[in-house]
């Protein structure tokens, strides 16, 4: 059996830096090392290859002769890599140097874009969508450890935040870009570059992180009774809903924008970038309020998040007035993804890598679940008004354990005063 300590919060997670004289020094003033902007140069390149499918289906769909629901499928499948992938690459790299499983999942990631990218038909570009979902789950199961170990306790909420960054700045400009690319140059364009970006950062990583760093005695036991915690699964719980809602109306941004609210098609990029700047804005505001009061910032996001999803259901049908509201999603949406990650931090305990790769299983089943049944409603009578029905009503349901985690955590505050 595991020792007390093993299964216990590290409080040391939430205890105040303080300077030589003993005077408290906020989290927001402590300067991050330079491994974990790595890191979240990193996760740029993975956000943009997750999330560019979305806004080139109608390219992908007529190259592969599938219907864009079936072109949908890359991005559930990619979803299902992740998930499966982030816990299962947590254990077995367990004991392995974390340099060497940073490369190998560089090099998968790379393969599976290069595989893609000369798919003559959907089935194998499924298949290279898996490798890629494979090395990203790698990646997250070691790179959230080493930039939150590099930061410290006093500031590991804001390195997940750099990671989470990261995504988001690739929102606003890979995806985009990639989009871009795609539109003029063949749907396989930003595959290429991204495998290309995966081989350069598995370079760096080679120079730049030491080949001696292993990861923190910590055995499976240990990490697995990390997870014998309630409040931990309410956090997944919350995390998988609140991506259901937001990619159940994202993944088909691009028909729902051309089709519905007529615009342009050349303009999809803009209106994706419209999302990328909300999203940043977002995760800044979420993860600067997130550590004085998170859930007194994650429940008015997510039900911003919801009437946002409402609104676009009832009046996207205006190019204006659905760029706008696409932009206000990605605001709501994403402002609370550095706060939910971080109170898996903080819960599970600092080092922890399995409850940290949990989490993002918990994003990744979010985002399966909301692409497939909004591909599901979009070919229903719902027609395009389908995806965002089905969003509102899953970020609806997840305001229902985020009140359960804020009523915990006020009846613990009361406890200890």
């Amino acid at each position: 059996m595991s020792s007390p300590s093993s299964t216990k919060p590290d409080t040391s997670a939430t205890a105040p830096l303080t300077a030589d004289d003993g005077t408290p020094v906020p989290a927001g003033k402590v300067k991050l090392p330079p491994v974990v902007w790595l890191m979240g140069s990193i996760t740029f390149i993975m956000g943009t290859s997750e999330f560019v499918v979305s806004g080139l289906l109608p390219q992908i769909s007529d190259a592969l002769n599938v219907s864009v629901s079936s072109a949908g499928m890359l991005i559930t499948v990619f979803a299902i890599g992740m998930t499966i992938g982030a816990p299962l690459m947590a254990i077995a790299t367990q004991r392995l140097p974390r340099r060497s499983a940073l490369i190998a999942a560089l090099l998968v990631f790379a393969a599976g874009h290069v595989l893609s990218a000369l798919s003559p038909n959907l089935t194998l570009a499924i298949v290279g969508r898996l490798a890629a979902a494979l090395g990203h789950g790698t990646f997250w199961a070691v790179g959230a450890v080493i930039a939150t170990a590099a930061a410290g306790p006093a500031a590991s909420t804001r390195a997940t935040g750099v990671m989470v960054g990261g995504i988001t700045l690739a929102n606003i400009i890979g995806v985009p870009l990639g989009t871009a690319a795609g539109q003029l140059g063949g749907w396989q364009t930003p595959y290429w570059v991204l495998a290309a970006l995966s081989v350069a950062a598995a370079a760096v990583i080679a120079r730049r992180i030491p080949a001696d760093t292993t990861r923190a005695d910590s055995s499976v036991r240990a990490e697995v009774a990390a997870l014998k915690q309630p409040r931990l699964w309410l956090v997944y719980l919350s995390i998988a809903l609140l991506q259901a809602g937001i990619m159940g109306a994202y993944s088909y941004v691009a028909p729902l924008l051309t089709d519905r609210a007529h615009l342009a098609s050349s303009a999809v990029p803009l209106a994706m970038l419209g999302f990328g700047i909300g999203a940043l804005s977002g995760t800044t505001v979420g993860g600067r309020l997130g550590d004085r009061r998170p859930y007194g910032t994650l429940i008015p996001t997510a039900a911003l998040t919801t009437a946002a999803l409402g609104a676009i259901t009832l009046w996207a049908t205006n190019s204006v007035v659905a760029v706008i509201l696409i932009m206000l999603l990605g605001a709501a949406g994403f402002a609370g993804n550095p706060i939910v990650v971080g109170q898996v931090v903080k819960i599970a305990g600092q080092g922890r890598s399995l409850p940290v790769a949990m989490a993002t299983s918990a994003f990744q089943i979010g985002i399966a679940t909301g692409s497939w049944l909004g591909g599901v409603a979009l070919n229903s009578s719902l027609d395009l008004k389908g995806p965002s029905l089905t969003g509102f009503a899953f970020a609806l349901v997840a305001l229902l354990p985020l009140g359960l985690l804020a009523a915990s955590q006020r009846k613990a505050e009361a406890a200890r005063s």
